[in-house]
């Protein structure tokens, strides 16, 4: 059984904006004018319910617990021509790459996209405030007895899910060593353990080569089949969207011990991206052969490098434990995010 923590990169969530106030039927009752003109002011407008990115979250978690988001409602107008209190607004916080779809809307199209910190999007306009009495008053109509309630907010149903904004996106079978490659580049610190599907939410890092800093996402373990839904990987593909550098990490050290071939494992990453989202595979890809410090004969690597540099992929023999390689493997990062910005 799957974990509740792999499910909290979506959420479904019901947002309601206040109704409008009521407008206000009322007359001056001064010492002067005991048969004053009409002063009913207008109600005030409901409140907003705000969707606003924020760069210091990093999960769905808090909406997965809230089954409804609801703003407070206008006040009512009052006499003397006062207008009611508007409602308060209710602002929700996301984390930044947070899209947002109308589950009431037939097709459920996008309606936001907040990938950008401190952006903001107006889930749900509240209503309108009834108009008060004075509003009707003409040179015909000059006591009106009447006002207009106020108009309904909007109400829908959202559906959430996160897309990770990073520069580089870490990918891999289970256990390929993701996530102590990721401790080891940068302050995260996801779990590590010697069991598959160890990371079930992903984690990003910020890592530093000189006054260079770019961010790192450790997507959890992808199975084959995982674009159709097998594993978790389903869940987690739409992470590496945003990703403008994917890197491979084999585990070599592992597999060559128990005779597994790492090209096996690479082509069938290659086939599950594709399956997701053909331009995927377009994306600048780098190799890191992983766990190097478990062979005693890495001669045995030369032949995978040679079958990756004929398909154009540049390779790193690492060791996210014990840290050889990875310097090299950093710099070439900052090379091709360089050239990547100066293409734009």
């Amino acid at each position: 059984m799957k974990s509740d923590q792999s499910f909290i990169d979506e959420a479904v969530v019901s947002v309601r904006a206040g109704r409008g106030g009521d407008g206000f039927v009322g007359f001056r009752r001064e010492k002067f004018a005991p048969r004053g003109g009409p002063d009913g002011g207008d109600g005030g407008a409901g409140g907003d319910v705000v969707f606003v990115a924020d760069h210091n979250l990093a999960t769905l978690y808090d909406l997965r617990l809230r089954v409804e988001v609801a703003a407070e409602d206008g006040h009512k107008g009052e006499g003397r021509n006062r207008t009611g209190r508007d409602g308060e607004d209710v602002e929700v916080r996301l984390p930044v790459g947070t899209v947002v779809r109308d589950l009431s809307t037939e097709g459920q199209p996008q309606a936001a996209d907040l990938c950008i910190d401190g952006q903001r999007f107006v889930a749900a306009r509240g209503g309108r405030g009834g108009r008060g009495n004075a509003q009707f008053a003409t040179a015909t109509r000059q006591a009106p007895d009447f006002a207009t309630p106020g108009r309904e907010g909007e109400s829908r149903k959202l559906g959430l899910s996160l897309k990770l904004l990073a520069d580089v996106g870490l990918l891999g079978f289970p256990n390929a060593g993701k996530s102590t490659l990721l401790r080891s580049i940068s302050a995260a610190r996801p779990k590590v353990a010697n069991y598959p599907f160890t990371t079930l939410v992903p984690h990003l890092g910020v890592a530093a080569v000189g006054e260079r800093r770019f961010v790192v996402a450790d997507i959890p373990g992808l199975i084959e089949g995982a674009s159709e839904g097998s594993g978790m990987g389903d869940r987690f593909l739409r992470h590496i969207e945003r990703t403008r550098v994917l890197l491979h990490v084999l585990d070599c050290g592992g597999a060559l011990l128990e005779e597994r071939d790492p090209l096996t494992e690479y082509e069938a990453l290659r086939g599950e991206l594709k399956a997701y989202d053909a331009s995927l595979a377009e994306r600048t890809e780098i190799v890191a052969l992983n766990k190097i410090d478990l062979l005693s004969d890495r001669g045995q690597l030369d032949a995978i490098e040679h079958a990756l540099a004929s398909r154009g992929c540049s390779t790193f023999r690492i060791s996210g434990a014990t840290g050889e390689g990875i310097a090299g493997l950093l710099q070439q990062i900052v090379r091709i995010l360089a050239q990547d910005e100066t293409t734009q």
